[in-house]
C-alpha cells in the first residue's frame, strides 16, 4: 500500500485512543491538523470525566472514561497509557469484545509486540511505536515494528498516522530498546544540554530568557544543517573550530568532562531500563 493509498484508506477509518495524555493529544491533533481523519471519526478516553470534558472541548472529538460503545465501531486502536496500565487495558479490551480486525498501535515503551499479542488472545494485528514528544509540536521522530499478523497495509496505514506528527522509518523490534534509549528519551539529554548552554550564556552576562532563545535557535540551525547536508557531525564542526580560536578551547573543555562518554553512557543506561519496563509480574 502507498502512502497516498493509506491516507486514502486512514480516511474512512474509526480510531481510538486509549489514554489522552500529552502523547495521546498529540497523536489526535497531528491526525486533525494534516486533515487525515476527520474529528467525527476520533474517540479517546481519559482518567476523569473533567479530562474528558476538556478534550471534547479542545479536539471536538468523543472523550469518555468508559469506551466499550465505541469499541465496535473501532477500525485502529492506538494505545498510549503508561506501560504499567497495559494489563488492565487489554482485559478491558477482550471484556468489551474488541473485534478481531481491529489494528492495534502501541506506544508503550519496554512492551512487546508479543505481550500485546497473548494479551489479545493473538488474534489482532499489532504495531509498536516509539514516538517522542516533539510529535506534540509535529516534529517527532517514531520508530514502527509489526507485530507476527499484521501485514504491510498494516504498516502503512501506522507509518501515515505517525508522519502526521514528523517522522516515521520502520525497524526491527530487537532494536526498540536503544530507540527508546536514544528517540524516546533523547529530548530530555537535549533539554539538559540546552538548559546547560544558556546557564553558560548567563554566566558571561545574557539575560536569561535572550539566553534560551539563542540556544534554542542555535541547536534547532544546527540539526538542519545536519540532517539537510548529509555530512557527518565532525565535519560540520570543524566548519567552526579555527586554528587557536575559541571553540577550540570550549570543545577541550568539554572533551574534559568526558561529554561524549557521558551521552553515550546515558542511552546505554536508559536503553537498559527501557527492556525493563514492560515487565508487570509482581515482584
Amino acid at each position: 500500500m502507498s502512502n497516498m493509498s493509506a491516507q486514502a484508506v486512514i480516511g474512512q477509518k474509526n480510531i481510538g485512543v486509549i489514554g489522552a495524555g500529552v502523547m495521546g493529544q498529540a497523536m489526535i491533533q497531528g491526525l486533525l491538523a494534516t486533515g487525515l481523519v476527520e474529528a467525527s471519526r476520533i474517540w479517546a478516553t481519559a482518567k476523569s470525566e473533567d479530562s474528558c470534558l476538556e478534550i471534547t472541548k479542545s479536539l471536538s472529538i468523543r472523550a469518555a472514561t468508559d469506551y466499550s460503545t465505541y469499541l465496535q465501531e473501532t477500525d485502529i486502536l492506538l494505545i498510549c497509557t503508561k506501560p504499567s496500565g497495559l494489563q488492565a487495558v487489554l482485559k478491558q479490551l477482550v471484556a468489551y469484545g474488541l473485534p478481531p480486525e481491529t489494528l492495534v498501535v502501541s506506544i508503550l515503551a519496554g512492551v512487546t509486540t508479543d505481550m500485546i499479542e497473548a494479551g489479545l488472545s493473538g488474534i489482532n494485528p499489532v504495531i509498536r511505536a516509539m514516538p517522542n514528544t516533539p510529535c506534540v509540536v509535529r516534529q517527532g521522530m517514531t520508530a514502527i515494528c509489526a507485530g507476527k499478523t499484521a501485514k504491510k497495509e498494516h504498516m502503512a496505514l501506522a507509518q501515515t498516522i505517525f508522519e502526521s506528527v514528523g517522522l516515521c522509518m520502520p525497524f526491527e523490534e530487537q532494536h526498540f530498546d536503544a530507540i527508546t534509549g536514544l528517540s524516546g528519551s533523547g529530548p530530555a539529554y537535549l533539554f539538559l544540554i540546552m538548559e546547560a548552554l544558556a546557564d553558560g550564556g548567563v554566566r558571561v552576562g545574557l539575560p536569561r530568557q535572550k539566553a534560551l532563545q539563542i540556544v534554542a535557535q542555535t541547536m534547532l540551525g544546527s540539526a538542519t544543517m545536519l540532517k539537510e547536508s548529509g555530512r557527518h557531525p565532525a565535519d560540520l564542526r570543524d566548519d567552526v573550530t579555527t586554528p587557536a580560536g575559541c571553540t577550540i578551547g570550549a570543545l577541550l573543555t568539554m572533551e574534559d568532562g568526558k561529554i561524549r562518554s557521558v551521552l553515550a553512557r546515558a542511552v546505554e543506561e536508559a536503553a537498559r531500563i527501557a527492556g525493563g519496563l514492560g515487565d508487570t509480574k509482581p515482584r
